[in-house]
């Protein structure tokens, strides 16, 4: 299905797009680990400072590092599913990308969203909804054509003719043919007979009135039994697709209302984080904390962004699941079939 298709592609895209941005949220939480031990260094050749705080800033590095391995990985492997779903060329002439740049961001606004309106639009625009109505419609014109074959026939019909006669007419005594004796003759041909035709010389009515009775028809009440079967399975079919729709609408619902606010809690978790370092970082200055603490709240704080951008990724692609469900993916896009049918033409 074309829908669940471009949602793949725009999961795949938006997977791209975190693991860039937390990508360079470990590079940010990786240099602020590098400045620490730089300080560390300076204040350990004055003597300030314990030897043991600059191994503390050392392991934090070598771990930091380490996550930047991983996100670099991570940024590849979801760069390679977008090219993957996008079926763009691995080799060849026109071999892919060395990477992908996304250009669209996240976007955080609300959505005023209704149940009966969202459902309304659903049953409108679903295109699943719409096959299966039209299999009903050509079900319920079966049923009804297998109805009428079990019922009595009744036929009216009513006719107007006029012949042509050809050739030469015999002329019989008495206009008897009978007897057998020939007084004369009429000499006619083809044009003769057309004149007739088509000048309604000899005028014909017919009327008749013809009433068939079923009596003991197996075989269409057979077929009108299995006509009405697959009927019923037709109705039913469709107050099952609607009540799915329905549970996925306010699955979707809730998704993006969850979401949302998922968003707004971990903002606010990232920004106390950032609070939190800038008041550990000041202690530090004046010697009321160790090296240890700061480090432990840098490592919150990168934790915090890449949540808040997580929660950020998850709000787009539940309103992008509530889209497909609603059945208007292609529209909300500007997508049109005939577009995308021409394209696949060339």
């Amino acid at each position: 299905m074309l829908q669940d298709t471009i949602f793949r592609v725009e999961q795949a895209y938006w997977t791209l797009v975190y693991s860039i941005e937390n990508l360079e949220v470990r590079r940010q939480s990786l240099g602020l680990a590098r400045d620490l031990l730089t300080k560390n260094r300076r204040e350990a050749e004055v003597g300030t400072i314990a030897p043991i705080e600059i191994l503390n800033a050392e392991a934090e590095v070598a771990t930091r590092e380490a996550d930047i391995l991983l996100a670099e990985t991570q940024v590849a492997s979801s760069q390679d599913s977008l090219l993957t779903l996008m079926n763009l060329p691995s080799g060849g002439e026109t071999p892919r990308p060395a990477r992908i740049a996304p250009t669209d961001k996240p976007a955080y606004a609300r959505r005023a969203l209704d149940l009966d309106a969202c459902v309304a639009v659903a049953f409108e625009n679903r295109t699943d909804l719409q096959v299966a109505r039209l299999d009903l419609k050509n079900k319920e014109l079966g049923y009804n054509f297998s109805r009428n074959q079990l019922l009595p026939d009744l036929s009216f019909s009513i006719s107007y003719w006029s012949p042509g006669l050809s050739g030469t007419q015999i002329l019989y005594q008495d206009n008897n043919p009978l007897t057998g004796v020939v007084v004369g003759t009429v000499p006619a041909g083809a044009r003769a007979s057309l004149i007739d035709a088509f000048g309604l010389k000899y005028k014909n009515f017919s009327v008749g009135l013809s009433l068939s009775v079923p009596l003991n028809n197996y075989l269409n009440r057979e077929h009108f039994g299995q006509i009405g079967l697959l009927y019923d399975q037709a109705r039913l079919r469709i107050q099952n697709l609607e009540q799915q729709i329905l549970l996925e609408i306010r699955n979707a619902l809730r998704a993006v209302e969850l979401n949302f606010k998922s968003v707004e809690a971990y903002r606010l978790a990232r920004e106390l984080a950032e609070r939190k370092l800038q008041g550990e970082e000041k202690k530090l200055k004046v010697g009321l904390t160790t090296n240890y603490l700061v480090l432990w709240q840098q490592r919150d704080l990168a934790n915090a962004r890449s949540a808040e951008l997580k929660a950020l990724i998850d709000y787009n692609l539940s309103l992008s699941a509530l889209d497909r469900s609603l059945g208007t993916g292609l529209k909300s896009k500007s997508i049109s079939i005939a577009d995308v049918l021409n394209k696949s033409d060339r």
